[in-house]
């Protein structure tokens, strides 16, 4: 199927982002900053061999594969940080994440496009006799349908308005010159020719070192020289920097890279992520993308402009008032995959979000869940006495997800010293069922109490499994296909509704000031507060009934329904369940500060503007202003 002409009067215009130098560099960031000031869609293309990111280990490096890095030594650190969830189930990129928490915009599967998946879809074609016998090659078959990919997913809409965005953010994934992005290069040259002028603007990050005290530009150099060699011209030139450019460094990289000096922009570091698109419109780049995109000639709605510049009012007033903040949260965040932060990115960013609402600064411990158990009989080591000594000082504890039956004990002392201790305890997916099990072994009196993703039944005789097998408190999901592969759990987007019996829920009175009010009454019989990939709210209030939420799922194994009437009885409240009533989604104990437990991941749909109910709560607690936040939120309806 040939490509279809471009329509420079329809067509989208698009907004590349790429990066040299060093993998790394801040693409993801910068390409959502830059969205921040346009209205957007945005894809994400992964030069890596799989489908998806569902089976990707957070911490996998190369050498997992038969020592291929005595084999192909690189200086790529290839540890993939998490999965990010979508609505759709898709199991992506954690930019895309980064994407949705900028922009309030709801991606899908497809704008993720990694090598694995592209060349699954040719290969495809090839097979149902697309290409018409033709040999199909890299150019020009493979390269066409990339293009076709991208021009097909930018039309899309993907805020409230349902509107066809005017600009595609492009970012590729990976370092220029890196031999597995040659065929996007290639596609991406070509989709800059087609689109043609004013319609495409390539944006390159690169790193800007500070050797000596002295700002180093041969690095950038070579980047723009390497990517000009791949048929791409950069338009636009961020580098990535310690401090701020000096004058005679932007004259030197516009000089030698052949731009002008407005071409330039620095992102030096900032104190957080959020002050770089305040930082990217101070240096005049939203005058550079009108020029090179000619924007002036845009229709745009004065509707959506009010919501917009409102939007943007908000986000710089919270940002400024969050670097001023004085006070500071400590929380703990207890998991297995600690040694890379970037495995529990949407954790953080949530936290952060929350703690901007609370004007705390967030202070983040991660505690590896190993070092919260002795392994030996001796004295314990110095990082056992560390952990539960940061343990104990933490304003609050944070389980998170997580897989497989590594660092479960140090999680369950995590949570018994968080209900013991009435200090402020969330517990996310696998950090739910965690407090399940702590509270069945020392308050229900179930002494083997635990999770059947935590069973070793391979070696133990028929009556041993029958006994190894009581007390199976957390089941594998009947629904789910218990052999290996993508996809084999509950994913995506699923609705959980509160019980009759969560009146007292401080978390069930947050998610019901999701939504606008008058005079304390709900403004409509269906009320929303933020809409789906589909249109559909993700809180609905009916008046005299519990609230509906919908919120991103990613689990196999939920918690056993013939136990929950002996934990209810002993005090633990399970206030949500799903639309069937079956499958346990939310509890919460009574007599405690904030000891809340989900089946979801609210993390995956939290935004600066418009934080997520259960890590607010959760903050406010540990931050000690549930009275003063609690009682003011209110949704921002342009929430970002």
């Amino acid at each position: 199927m040939p490509l279809q002409p471009f329509d420079p009067d329809t067509g989208t215009k698009y907004v590349l982002v790429s990066g040299g130098v060093i993998s790394g560099i801040g693409k993801g960031v910068i390409a959502s900053s830059l969205g921040v000031l346009l209205k957007i869609t945005a894809i994400k293309i992964d030069p890596y061999m799989n489908i998806d990111a569902g089976l990707m280990n957070p911490l996998e490096y190369l050498e997992s594969v038969n020592n291929v890095r005595e084999l192909y030594p690189t200086d790529n650190d290839d540890r993939h940080g998490e999965c990010f969830v979508l609505d759709d189930g898709g199991e992506v990129d954690l930019d895309l994440g980064n994407y949705e928490r900028y922009l309030n915009i709801t991606l899908t599967r497809a704008n993720n496009i990694t090598t694995g998946k592209i060349y699954q879809h040719v290969i495809q074609l090839e097979r149902e006799g697309a290409f018409l016998g033709k040999t199909v090659q890299i150019v020009p078959h493979l390269t066409n349908e990339v293009q076709k990919w991208i021009q097909r997913v930018a039309k899309v809409p993907v805020d409230t308005t349902r509107e066809r965005p005017d600009i595609c953010i492009i970012e590729l994934g990976g370092t220029v010159g890196d031999i597995e992005s040659a065929p996007f290069i290639e596609a991406l040259r070509c989709l800059r020719r087609r689109a043609g002028q004013n319609n495409f603007l390539h944006c390159h990050v690169s790193l800007v070192p500070l050797i000596h005290g002295e700002q180093k530009t041969k690095p950038t150099q070579a980047a723009i020289k390497a990517i000009r060699s791949e048929g791409l011209s950069p338009d636009i030139i961020a580098c990535r920097c310690e401090e701020k450019l000096a004058d005679k460094t932007t004259e030197k990289i516009a000089m030698y890279c052949q731009v002008e000096p407005n071409q330039v922009i620095a992102v030096h570091d900032v104190p957080s992520t959020y002050s770089v698109p305040p930082l990217l419109e101070k240096q005049g780049l939203l005058s550079s993308l009108s020029n090179v995109l000619q924007l002036g000639a845009l229709s745009v709605p004065d509707s959506l402009v009010k919501s917009g510049t409102e939007a943007w009012q908000q986000w710089k007033a919270l940002t400024a008032a969050h670097e001023t903040a004085s006070k500071t949260v400590e929380i703990c965040i207890v998991g297995k995959y600690t040694s890379l932060p970037d495995s529990y990115l949407s954790v953080r960013k949530a936290l952060e979000h929350a703690s901007m609402r609370c004007h705390r600064k967030l202070e983040v411990k991660f505690i590896d869940s190993n070092d919260l158990v002795a392994t030996t009989q001796a004295e314990p080591s110095a990082a056992f006495h560390d952990a539960h000594t940061r343990l104990r000082k933490a304003a609050g504890i944070l389980v998170p997800g997580g897989f497989g039956i590594t660092g479960t004990e140090g999680m369950v002392v995590a949570a018994k010293m968080a209900r013991e201790n009435k200090i402020p305890y969330l517990g996310i997916c696998f950090g739910m069922q965690i407090a399940v099990i702590e509270f069945c072994r020392h308050v229900c009196g179930i002494d083997n109490a635990h999770s059947e993703e935590m069973e070793d039944l391979g070696k133990l005789t028929e009556e041993e499994k029958a006994a190894a097998t009581k007390g199976r408190v957390v089941i594998h999901m009947p629904e789910v296909p218990k052999t290996p592969g993508g996809s084999n759990q509950r994913l995506g987007l699923k609705k959980t509704l509160f019980q009759e019996n969560s009146g007292f829920s401080r978390l069930r009175a947050l998610y019901e000031s999701e939504a606008p009010r008058t005079n304390g009454l709900p403004a409509a019989s269906d009320i929303t507060s933020n809409m789906t990939a589909e249109g559909e709210p993700t809180t609905k209030i009916s008046p005299g009934t519990p609230p509906i939420i919908s919120e991103r799922h990613r689990h196999r194994y939920e918690v056993n329904p013939s136990y929950v009437k002996t934990m209810s009885e002993s005090g633990l409240d399970f206030i949500g369940k799903d639309e069937y009533g079956e499958r346990m989604e939310i509890l919460e104990l009574r007599d405690h500060p904030w000891f809340v437990g989900v089946q979801y991941h609210p993390e995956y749909l939290s935004k600066v503007l418009r934080p997520s109910m259960p890590y607010l709560g959760f903050m406010t607690a540990a931050a000690n202003r549930a009275d003063q936040v609690m009682g003011k939120h209110t949704t921002l309806a342009n929430g970002v």
